[in-house]
């Protein structure tokens, strides 16, 4: 346990992945987090409780719009939200030291506006950095951590460079962040021990009351101390997934309950370890395409291969292909949120359980431990998991401020 705890207050939390990874350095403590969506509230709260023994974490893991800021600082009763004596009486004058979060990605990610016929340039959620902003403002913590998809570096609703908005507002406040926000805040959590190929945008920011020089600060904090937690290794999807359970392909497809299978067992002893009902064309494809690639004869690893087997085998035509396999020894492709919606690029590698992941296989490529219990509909765990950050880059994220913290006195 570190000899000095920061405090520190989470927004867009989440189901917790970023406040996970913190709290296993031992060095942070949470005061508040802030999410506006009710189920992420509840697996966050019970988190709290069960593996890191807080006694008021329904006091402090607060369900608001973070829009409604004012409210939010000062306290609460309304139907949607319930009640709360508001940010303020909970943070009771400690010292804030960090303020962490990341406003939801969707508008800037590349899928968003592939998906939006707006290019989601007329979005509320591009603007919600500046909530963001306002409660940093509020407690000027000596640090910021803002994270992001690579779709924001290039997203611009009203046809404003939406990171040059960002940096000025930073500015503004009287925080620095690097200038070189590509080259040195891209960041790619394969090579921090993610078995995943999942690139984020990872903004520090240094309130400039506290370091006298913050862009050499923040220079070796990405060019020397973030970099000495990378891993030694690229782990793989079978590091990840390949000691669970395996499941067999089911001779009719039965029902449990309100559930359909397509495979058995349907219960592994694993949590959330449970097979997806798939039909029997698309345990077809699966198996196909799994297969394929076993023997090497890679007939489908071109994208256009890829559509006419979909054409084939549904009658639909598509322009983007909508199958892919993980390899084994490769890290997966990045966990999405659309998950939700189906696993048809996240299909498993072995052809004989011919399924796509389960919410625990996600789990564990996003790095979440077996006890992170997701307790959501099947959909909605996926997209908790899929919009997280991944806990073991947090972890070492964590570890690299704790050390920037130290070196700078604080």
């Amino acid at each position: 346990m570190s000899e000095r705890q920061y405090n520190t207050i989470e927004l867009f939390a989440g189901c917790g992945g970023l406040l996970d990874g913190f709290k296993q350095t031992g060095s942070y403590n949470t005061l508040a987090c802030v999410e506006w969506e009710k189920k992420q509230c509840e697996v966050l709260r019970e988190r709290l409780k069960t593996k890191y023994k807080y006694k008021n974490a329904n006091e402090i893991v607060l369900n608001f719009d973070i829009q409604r800021t004012d409210e939010l600082l000062e306290g609460w009763s309304d139907e949607k939200y319930s009640s709360s004596i508001g940010l303020n009486k909970i943070v009771d004058n400690r010292v804030v030291d960090i303020i962490s979060g990341g406003p939801p990605c969707q508008a800037y990610s590349m899928a968003g506006r592939i998906q939006d016929k707006d290019g989601m340039r007329n979005d509320y959620r591009n603007y919600l950095f500046e909530s963001y902003i306002k409660i940093v403002e509020e407690y000027r913590p000596k640090v910021f951590v803002f994270e992001n998809v690579e779709g924001i570096l290039s997203a611009k609703p009203g046809g404003i460079n939406i990171i040059d908005e960002i940096t000025a507002k930073f500015e503004e406040a009287n925080y620095t962040i690097t200038k070189e926000i590509r080259k040195n805040a891209l960041l790619d959590f394969s090579e921090y021990g993610v078995p995943q190929k999942r690139k984020r945008v990872i903004i520090v920011g240094l309130n400039n009351e506290y370091f006298k020089q913050p862009d050499q600060v923040l220079q070796r904090f990405y060019n020397v101390l973030l970099p000495q937690y990378k891993s030694e290794k690229v782990l793989t999807v079978k590091d990840a997934i390949f000691d669970l359970p395996h499941f067999e392909i089911s001779d009719v497809e039965y029902k449990v309950g309100r559930k359909n299978y397509s495979h058995t067992p349907h219960v592994t002893g694993v949590p959330q370890h449970e097979p997806r009902f798939h039909n029997k064309r698309d345990v077809e494809i699966f198996k196909t395409l799994s297969y394929d690639i076993l023997t090497g004869q890679n007939k489908y690893t071109s994208s256009s291969a890829l559509q006419e087997l979909y054409t084939k085998m549904t009658g639909k035509t598509s322009n983007v292909h909508k199958y892919h396999v993980l390899r084994w020894d490769k890290p997966s492709n990045t966990i999405p949120a659309h998950l939700k919606k189906d696993g048809l690029r996240h299909i498993h590698p072995d052809h004989k359980q011919a399924r796509t992941i389960t919410v625990r296989e996600a789990a564990r490529l996003q790095t979440f431990c077996d006890d992170f219990i997701f307790s959501d509909s099947t959909s909605k765990n996926y997209e908790m998991i899929g919009n997280a950050v991944s806990p073991r880059f947090a972890y070492k994220l964590g570890l690299a401020i704790n050390k920037m913290m130290k070196e700078e006195g604080y």
